[in-house]
């Protein structure tokens, strides 16, 4: 038996050590390695689940209702430019996004609910998910149908907005979705001295970064959040040469299902039209993302309750434009994610982003008291 001071001691130091220790997406293995230790040590079963790296233990019956606790495992390919004494050991690599403090965060959950384990009434699913900034870790994880018989799964983020002991939920879309595309503007290259003899696809290009701006500005409902966003510009070699081609590649975030299909409608007829107008041709090609993050009503209410006995400040929180693959659990399940205050400082994937060690025994607390709380209620409401 371990005391709640004695979890949160060990949980504090596994922070220091996942901190120090990051590793990116799809190559967690040193993180999924200690993280199984520290489960077999405590008496937690981890399933059997053909994952390269991340897990999924479990606690209680083994048997329904089953609701999931999730934290994301990897790291971002960024320096770090703090000066904490746990900082990333490894050149490059960082723990930018809060993973860490979800990691330790749902560990000390996991470790208070196997304390408690013979009172809960059904299974709780610990679910370790791999390539979160990949992103796509959470298709590999539903792919292996671990999560099959789960009801509802549960997730954290960590804001650098609120100060530690803030608890943010939104009531429509809290994360937006992610979709990337790559554009390429093909025209005929000539000496810059005599563009009439060529199709100048930089003039296609500069057109549609600004005519793109206007998707957002005139088509999306203005009462809907809509951002497109060009990132990255390639094209031409020397300063009197007009290229031949032009290529392009950026972003929209959204949160309405049908404002995503009108805004990549609108962006192939504008490049279509500019390319067309000028006498050159266009490719456009999509990488569609996760979808947006949208609670279920239910368990958002279910999770302000809980996170206010657990003497948190319950806020409405700010939406974030930035993605989350945790959407794709929401598509097979009910679901609530929220965001976790973790003290004032530089937005997330900034080299010098930090969170506050101090804000895990709350969330922990928070964590565990929700997944209890949870299978009363899905035996309670379904007779599971």
């Amino acid at each position: 038996m371990m005391t709640e001071q004695e979890i949160m001691e060990f949980a504090r130091a596994e922070f220091y050590w996942l901190h120090a220790h990051p590793e990116l997406s799809y190559e967690e293995f040193e993180t999924t390695a200690r993280l199984r230790a520290a489960f077999e040590r405590f008496g937690i079963r981890v399933l059997d689940v053909p994952l390269e790296t991340g897990l999924v233990a479990a606690i209680g019956s083994g048997g329904k209702p089953i609701v999931a606790l999730r934290t994301d495992i990897d790291a971002l390919p960024v320096t770090e430019a703090t000066d904490l004494p746990y900082r990333s050991l490894t050149e490059g690599k960082m723990h930018a996004c809060g993973h860490d403090f979800h990691m330790a965060a749902v560990l000390a959950a996991a470790l208070l609910l196997k304390e408690r384990e013979a009172a809960l009434e059904g299974t709780v699913y610990i679910v370790c998910q791999p390539a979160e900034e990949a992103p796509g870790g959470a298709r590999c994880v539903l792919d292996t149908g671990v999560l099959d018989g789960v009801t509802a799964i549960f997730g954290i983020h960590t804001r650098p907005l609120y100060p530690v002991g803030t608890f943010g939920l939104c009531t429509g879309g809290m994360m937006a979705s992610t979709d990337k595309f790559e554009i390429a503007f093909t025209g005929v290259g000539t000496h810059a001295a005599q563009p009439d003899r060529g199709c100048d696809p930089i003039v296609m290009a500069a057109q549609f970064v600004t005519a793109a701006q206007t998707i957002a500005a005139r088509n999306v409902n203005p009462l809907h959040a809509a951002v497109v966003s060009i990132a990255h510009i390639e094209g031409g070699t020397t300063w009197n040469v007009l290229p031949e081609r032009v290529w392009m590649e950026g972003t929209i975030r959204l949160f309405d299902a049908d404002d995503r299909v009108l805004v990549k409608k609108r962006m192939e007829e504008l490049a279509a039209g500019i390319a067309a107008g000028l006498g050159g041709h266009v490719e456009i090609s999509w990488k569609s993302g996760a979808p947006a993050v949208v609670n279920t009503p239910r368990w958002n209410e279910l999770a302000a309750d809980v996170a206010k006995r657990e003497g948190f400040t319950v806020v409405d929180a700010v939406p974030w434009m930035a993605g989350e693959d945790f959407a794709y659990y929401q598509e097979t399940m009910e679901s609530c994610f929220a965001f976790v205050g973790t003290g004032l400082g530089p937005e997330n994937h900034h080299p010098q982003f930090t969170v506050d060690p101090a804000g895990i025994p709350q969330t922990a607390r928070y964590l565990a008291r929700l997944a209890e709380t949870s299978l009363r209620c899905v035996t309670r409401d379904f007779g599971a």
